[in-house]
């Protein structure tokens, strides 16, 4: 609305400085009335650009800008050192074909500065107009997500219970990847990346939460297709971290130096301890790797190997545990039922490998 409001505004400036225009314009009848709608077509012009482009990057409008005052002051310099030769040897020029030249230098160097200055902003950044403007961000370096990690959706959780203090980017091409496989002709892939795009919008929501899409195009991710890599760049870049439950990426982050939060690990540690000899109930859904095995899962996804599982598939059981399996990709739990003697331990031991 407010947008809208200075538009009104600007169209009405402009409308009253046309109409003064025209009325001291000198020359021509018809001088007036076609200074007017020139006048007015060029501040449509202006307010239809702005409309057409409503994402504008601040590095590229402060390199625009910059370039053009560092050109026109260039332009200027250059001016009053040629001036003296001009009017010592030149004097035979008209004074148009000099405030032409002049004037067609001026474009000329106004130019190379713009071009110059767009080509190498995300270079110099140490010039103040190449600076990314943003707001004062929270903790001491950025979180940056990856898309299993958003699809997982405990990252929202984390957030929210006010765990990570530091803001939470999410770069464009994953963003990009979730779009995609929202949009996926697979059902499964699809129900998957709209519980990522879900997940992200009530991150955005939430008053707890500091989150910013990154879409600025960095020089060294040029050639770069692989999203883990891209990544990776990213979050040396920003000097920032990697969140993932990827156990691959994980691995790449570590290898280049990068620090990774897995958000297993982080899960692994927060949940309660289970000791062998602890009785606990879980439902078998399936057969596990070795013979007789059963295999159940508890409400928090851990995977439960049961010893001569398999004749209760579909039943409520109640085993006793005999050794719990903790890695990044996740925590398994090995026991036997209770009331049943069973010498396959080390068979569920090789399950868990």
């Amino acid at each position: 609305m407010m947008l809208v409001a200075i538009r009104a505004v600007f169209i009405l400036v402009a409308g009253g400085l046309a109409a003064r225009l025209a009325t001291l314009a000198s020359g021509p009848p018809w001088a007036p009335a076609v200074l007017f709608p020139l006048v007015m077509g060029a501040a449509a012009l202006v307010v239809v650009i702005d409309v057409l482009t409503p994402r504008k990057r601040i590095q590229t409008i402060s390199a625009v800008y910059f370039g053009l005052i560092v050109g026109l002051i260039l332009s200027y310099f250059l001016q009053l050192a040629l001036q003296p030769t001009i009017d010592m040897f030149g004097g035979g020029l008209a004074t148009e074909i000099v405030q032409v030249v002049f004037a067609l230098g001026t474009v000329g160097i106004c130019y190379i500065c713009v071009s110059t200055l767009l080509q190498t902003k995300d270079d110099f950044r140490f010039v103040i107009p190449y600076m990314e403007f943003s707001k004062e961000v929270k903790g001491a370096c950025p979180l940056v997500l990856d898309t299993s990690v958003i699809i997982d959706g405990r990252i929202a959780d984390v957030a929210e219970a006010r765990v990570l203090d530091q803001p939470l980017v999410v770069p464009q091409f994953v963003l990009q990847e979730l779009q995609g496989i929202a949009d996926s002709s697979d059902k499964l892939r699809r129900n998957r990346g709209r519980r990522g795009l879900d997940i992200l919008n009530r991150l955005q929501k939430s008053p707890e939460v500091e989150i910013r899409i990154f879409d600025t195009e960095l020089p060294e991710l040029a050639g770069i297709r692989e999203v883990d890599q891209r990544l990776v760049v990213l979050a040396k870049h920003l000097d920032g971290k990697v969140v993932t439950n990827d156990y691959n990426l994980n691995k790449i982050a570590r290898l280049q130096g990068v620090d990774v939060i897995n958000l297993n690990d982080l899960a692994n540690a927060l949940k309660p301890v289970v000791l062998p000899g602890e009785s606990l109930a879980v439902k078998l859904i399936k057969r596990g790797e070795e013979a007789g095995q059963g295999v159940g899962y508890l409400d928090d996804g851990t995977m439960v190997v049961a010893e001569q599982g398999s004749g209760h598939l579909g039943e409520m059981v109640r085993i006793t545990v005999t050794s719990v399996l903790q890695t990044s990709a996740g925590r398994m739990i090995f026991g036997r039922m209770e009331g049943v003697t069973s010498g396959q331990g080390h068979g569920a031991h090789r399950a868990g490998h």
